[in-house]
């Protein structure tokens, strides 16, 4: 005989919650731990030997390489996609299929060759690829909804260089520099400018936009689009720049710090690690400053809570009066530790002044023998260039440019015997020459 048991839904709720809470706490223990949860990126996959640890997938792997170094030769995100999709490259997840790796989702993709851009910026905001482990990224908001929300990035927790990395840290902190950047604009042909989205005005600090003449498209050039807002102008110069002058100009100054490098090896060094360290501890009290007060204040919410319960409970304010202070210290308690932790991580994570010093040299011993300017070398050694507003100085049209270099910012290269002049000018228009001032 059989017997048939019949579950109320209230009891159903109380029974999928239970298993709900102790799968979270299980998931709190294990993410806290530092074990992976979820399932690694495209270009990782699962230790065969049955741990938790994730090893390279090679293949995947060579892929995400070839994204981030196309990423630094100036390419945006729809330009790679395409570049991939010509080229017969699988898509993250017709690449899982053909493995027989089980991801959820469709078991089929219609469209195995379609990258899409949104996949590429994806692929290049990826922490993992350091070879940390990012836990808690997403969060559901209850038992009975299966969709996943993101996380603040302070709830995040963070384990750094568990697994082999695919990509330099070094390298990957400079495409997030770059991808922070204004969206460059194009030509009309689609053709992307090296320089944009690396000038800015030296006195309203807005971008410098591309241009090109209508008559001669040759003739290209910056202008400050703090100058070009109409009605809403906010800046008073053009700040026009020729596209070749710039060029020579930069050209001329990286090849002074090439030579400056391998020439008088001391001494740029010096310069080098003088200007990282001084800029570093600078940084680093402002910081371990404002933790400080951030930690103080955390420890008075704490006594001002222990002072209204104390109150509450003896009658000196009423239970309306302690809940609305409760509500209000809690929600700056909460402001408060966010802050105390970002601050934490970005102490955690500052670089040593010698690491971050023989990045920037590495990067610029690359370069010693180079003759033309590129869009890699640019993203691998420069900032941001500030153009001051071309002005008559003895009777002849002089501009100032004012490099700023990745690491190190602004810094001025000595006058020693064996570095070459950068002594540009260009003939703009009948008349006018335009002359480099450094």
């Amino acid at each position: 005989m059989w017997l048939i048991y019949f579950i109320h839904p209230l009891q159903y709720n109380v029974y999928a919650r239970d298993i709900s809470k102790k799968r979270r706490i299980s998931s709190k223990i294990k993410g806290n731990s530092g074990e992976p949860l979820g399932f690694p990126p495209y270009g990782y996959t699962m230790n065969p030997n049955g741990s938790k640890s994730w090893v390279v997938d090679e293949e995947a792997a060579a892929v995400v390489r070839r994204i981030f170094n196309m990423t630094l030769d100036g390419m945006g995100t729809h330009q790679i996609a395409d570049i991939l999709a010509s080229e017969k490259v699988l898509t993250p997840t017709s690449y899982w299929i053909s493995k027989g790796i089980h991801r959820g989702g469709k078991k089929t993709a219609p469209e195995p060759y379609h990258w899409r851009a949104s996949v590429v910026l994806k692929m290049l905001g990826k922490q993992e690829y350091c070879g940390d482990i990012i836990n808690f990224k997403t969060y559901s908001k209850s038992y009975k909804n299966k969709k996943r929300f993101e996380n603040d990035k302070e709830n995040w927790v963070i384990f750094k260089d568990v697994h082999e990395p695919i990509i330099a840290r070094s390298v990957w902190e400079l495409v997030q520099e770059k991808r922070g950047r204004k969206a460059k604009r194009k030509k009309v042909d689609g053709e992307r400018n090296m320089f944009s989205g690396l000038l800015v005005c030296a006195d309203c600090g807005s971008n410098l936009g591309f241009h090109f003449n209508q008559k001669n498209p040759d003739i290209q050039y910056f202008n400050c689009m703090g100058y070009n807002r109409g009605s809403r102008k906010i800046c008073t110069s053009t700040h026009y720049i020729r596209v070749d002058f710039l060029e020579k100009v930069v050209l001329g100054e990286i090849r002074r710090l090439t030579k400056l490098a391998a020439q008088y090896e001391p001494q740029f060094a010096e310069l080098v690690m003088g200007h990282s360290i001084k800029e570093a501890e600078h940084e680093r009290q402002l910081k371990q400053k404002t933790l400080a007060e951030l930690q103080a204040r955390d420890r008075e919410l704490d006594n001002l809570f222990e002072h209204i319960y104390e109150d509450n409970v003896t009658g000196k304010i009423s239970d309306d009066r302690f809940a609305k202070l409760s509500i209000k210290y809690e929600a700056e308690q909460k402001e408060v530790s966010a802050k105390i932790t970002a601050l934490q991580n970005e102490l955690d994570s500052d670089r040593s002044k010698a690491v971050t010093s023989d990045m920037f040299m590495a990067s610029v011993r690359k370069y010693t023998r180079a003759r033309k300017l590129t869009p890699r070398m640019l993203n691998e050694l420069i900032e941001k260039i500030e153009v001051h507003q071309a002005e008559k100085i003895d009777g002849k049209t002089v501009q100032k440019l004012t490099i700023y270099y990745n690491c190190i910012g602004n810094i001025e290269i000595p006058d020693l015997d064996k570095l070459p002049e950068n002594n540009v000018s260009l003939h703009t228009r009948q008349g006018v020459d335009v002359h480099y001032a450094a």
